[in-house]
């Protein structure tokens, strides 16, 4: 028993070290959740405003919800749908429009859509600001992704200033 221990204080002596050396740490830049409510509320009203009733959702870097929203009469699909949008525009760092062209059934990345996540449909737009990825914002509910992702467009134009830095 002593030996365990004596081998974790060393594994944990050895982790603490390495965490003081400012070349093995990093920063990331991630959005408040106050930004990504206000992401997700200028992408809902902007849908809302042609007449659509949607859910909007945003991810973090991680992937992970960050906001949500969802019109009271907006399909329970709508809520799976854009979550997964906003993920896979986050993970694959493109459009999901782009991501359902280069995945079409004609292509070499069609295995990409069997990733149990990804949905390559469009309405989702990664989040980007000062060449750091920050998350994605997924709609559904426009009968389109074009015009989900239109919405979406909107929603960004509109933290725009929050982003800046």
């Amino acid at each position: 028993m002593r030996q365990i221990k004596t081998v974790v204080t060393g594994v944990l002596m050895l982790s603490v070290a390495s965490f003081s050396n400012a070349e093995s740490t990093f920063s990331l830049t991630s959005l408040t959740p106050d930004v990504a409510m206000k992401l997700a509320t200028a992408a809902r009203q902007s849908c809302n405003d042609q007449g659509y009733q949607v859910a909007v959702a945003v991810v973090d870097r991680s992937g992970l919800l960050q906001a949500f929203i969802r019109d009271r009469f907006a399909t329970p699909h709508t809520v799976e749908v854009a979550e997964r949008k906003a993920w896979t525009a986050l993970s694959f760092r493109i459009p999901t429009s782009e991501m359902e062209k280069a995945t079409n059934q004609d292509t070499v990345m069609m295995g990409i859509r069997h990733t149990s996540k990804a949905l390559m449909v469009g309405g989702g737009l990664p989040i980007e600001a000062g060449g750091s990825l920050l998350g994605g914002i997924g709609i559904s509910g426009a009968p389109g992704g074009d015009l989900d992702e239109a919405c979406a467009a909107d929603g960004l134009l509109a933290i725009e200033d929050d982003l800046l830095f």
